[in-house]
């Protein structure tokens, strides 16, 4: 690993010498490699690189950030110079500010216990030509599978590096893997597509690519000839690969940035029972081997697991160190998300929701009707009240068991009521991706025929 930390020392000098009261910079490499294949030809093969840096400048209660891409000491000059000029004439920021809980120094032990570098070597674009095609050759060997929108894989290796005028000083690497296939079952209007995709830190455990082939076409033939149930109240399953997609509507609506412009419909329930008893939420960046995983924040604060729901209860918010001034808190709470441009806002690490008592199978086996949803499209939440509105497909759940596929159908509720009736079963995989297992929330409104 070549150090970028001297280049980032060389930016904070300069931003210093410039006039700034206080600095920080973040630089993240990047490189990748992916082929994607489509009946049987390979289309789409791409090497690429990127380098980005972000300086962050402080100047009498005042905040600039820009970004460039040339590390030389001439370029960091100039960026440091046009950061400084910017800070004198934006309007006060007096909340803005480095982290007052650094991790200093990063422990050697914080980076490796998370092994976020795969020691193999990564694949080489034949390799991943042949990954993809075997995907796609697994998935056209099913009768009824009719066309392939593209089988895809790729590799990739990020370098992360940050410090601050404060002292902190951290950096390391993450290692990327993925597999992903779409594919068409039927003809003409009757067609149905669907997918299947992997991604992993390590190439190890990177699911089979042959499975996922043959995965995504039982799911694109298991949607043909599908219906639309009558409009009513259900109870609804959400299905792993969907659910996760509740908890990034809750990491919105507790989001600091949210919670300082009164922009969120739980404003007011910090320490209130949003969920039923039992249920824990957890964003924790500690978890090896785990794409979300981070040795410390944006801002150089410890990365350290967090209940944001505990026992059904709220209790924290999503807290960078400008949010938690803002709102009279001490400090950040470590969940700083910063981009290559230098941005800070709050965000998660490892979002999860812990897994139930009951299996899948256990907790729709008193369902007369109801509905398991296995995709969701479009979006009209509104995050001031609540209120949820998406369109789904998926299957009708007939005395429990699994039946007719359904499509264009619209789900309804309110985000409120939809969390106080969750209810997690046990088939959480983090390694597949799913942060959150099978949801299930009755009296659900959903808008068919």
């Amino acid at each position: 690993m070549t150090s970028l930390l001297s280049h980032l020392d060389d930016a904070l000098k300069l931003a210093r010498q410039h006039g700034a009261d206080q600095a920080d910079a973040v630089v993240i490499r990047g490189q990748s490699r992916s082929a994607m294949i489509r009946q049987g030809k390979a289309e789409g093969i791409r090497h690429a690189e990127s380098l980005s840096l972000g300086l962050r400048v402080f100047h009498e209660g005042r905040v600039a950030t820009v970004a460039g891409n040339d590390l030389t000491p001439e370029a960091l000059s100039q960026l440091a110079e046009r950061a400084c000029a910017m800070a004198k004439v934006v309007p006060p920021s007096p909340d803005d500010g480095l982290a007052s809980q650094p991790l200093i120094p990063v422990p050697a032990s914080a980076i490796e216990t998370l092994d976020l570098l795969d020691p193999a070597t990564p694949p080489s674009m034949e390799t991943l030509l042949g990954k993809a095609q075997e995907m796609e050759e697994a998935a056209l060997s099913h009768d009824g599978i009719t066309n392939s929108s593209g089988a895809s894989a790729s590799t990739s290796l990020h370098d992360v590096a940050l410090a601050t005028s404060a002292g902190f000083t951290g950096q390391y690497q993450r290692s990327g893997h993925g597999y992903g296939i779409s594919v068409l079952a039927g003809a003409s209007a009757q067609m149905q597509r669907d997918y299947a995709f992997h991604s992993a830190v390590h190439q190890a455990d990177l699911e089979n690519p042959v499975k996922l082939g043959h995965e995504a076409a039982r799911r694109a033939l298991a949607r043909l000839n599908p219906t639309r149930p009558k409009t009513g109240l259900y109870p609804v399953l959400f299905a792993p690969r969907v659910a996760g997609s509740l908890l990034a509507h809750l990491a919105g609506a507790i989001n600091g940035s949210a919670i300082v412009q009164e922009a969120s419909f739980l404003k007011d329930k910090l320490n209130h029972a949003v969920f039923s008893r039992g249920i824990t939420i957890t964003d924790d960046p500690t978890l090896p081997r785990l794409a979300g995983s981070r040795p410390f924040d944006g801002e150089g604060t410890a990365g350290r697991p967090l209940n944001l729901v505990e026992d059904g209860q709220l209790r924290h918010w999503l807290l960078d160190s400008r949010c938690a001034r803002k709102l009279g808190l001490p400090a950040s709470n470590g969940r700083a998300n910063r981009s290559g441009g230098g941005s800070v806002h709050p965000g998660t690490s490892n979002l999860l929701l812990h897994a139930g008592q009951h299996s899948p199978e256990e907790l729709r086996h008193d369902i007369k009707e109801g509905v398991l949803i296995t995709e969701l499209m479009g979006s009209a939440i509104n995050m001031l009240t609540g209120d949820y509105s998406r369109g789904g497909s998926g299957f009708m759940i007939r005395n429990g068991e699994i039946a007719e596929p359904v499509s264009g159908i619209t789900v309804a509720g309110n985000l409120l009521d939809m969390f106080a009736r969750l209810i997690p079963a046990n088939d959480i995989n983090l390694m597949m991706g799913h942060h959150a297992p099978t949801i299930r929330i009755d009296q659900m409104s959903l808008a068919g025929d």
